[in-house]
């Protein structure tokens, strides 16, 4: 079993880049921006440049990046497994003074 490295962009995120390809069962070590690091073990192929849930999440979650939502957990997904299309889907997010309603 080898270790990984993936990055953490903000303190608030759920989940890491990978800075290389990642086996499942590998040790990947998260340096998170702004300081320190985490460890994690991957249960799935993370390839180079996709994410890695940093935490267990429920569907319907939203999932964080660079301290933003840049998505929504369509299924529940395990800490240390990959984040992307399969997984998340879009969220719509409405502009202030927009009711909301169709109009």
């Amino acid at each position: 079993m080898s270790s990984k490295r993936a990055l953490c962009l903000n303190t608030h995120d759920n989940v890491a880049v990978a800075l290389e390809y990642i086996k499942a069962g590998d040790e990947v070590v998260v340096e998170v921006k702004g300081g320190g690091s985490k460890s994690i073990r991957a249960i799935e192929e993370i390839p180079f440049g996709f994410k890695l849930a940093l935490t267990n999440m429920k569907k319907g979650d939203h999932v964080l990046k660079y301290g933003e939502v840049m998505g929504q957990a369509s299924e529940d997904i395990q800490r240390g497994a990959q984040v992307h299309v399969h997984n998340v889907g879009g969220v719509r997010v409405q502009a202030e003074g927009e009711k909301g309603d169709g109009s």
